[in-house]
């Protein structure tokens, strides 16, 4: 259980940082398919959550890479 605890609190502290660092990154986050269950009850798990996270910082690692001649 810690280490879902683990994965929520750098999940957070990463979206923070986009929404207020890159807010033009942050909006197009609630478009990540990842971010929208396909079920109403969707089981969310350790590798889930891992999997979220290394896809936020797959996104901002893009974003600075395309962004950062401008």
């Amino acid at each position: 259980m810690k280490d879902i605890h683990k994965l929520l609190k750098a999940i957070t502290q990463l979206t923070t940082t986009i929404e207020t660092n890159y807010p033009e990154l942050y909006r197009s986050l609630d478009e990540n398919p990842m971010t929208i269950p396909s079920t109403a009850h969707p089981h969310i798990d350790k590798e889930l959550m891992q999997e979220y996270l290394e896809s936020l910082k797959e996104l901002l690692s893009h974003h600075l890479d395309t962004h950062k001649n401008i």
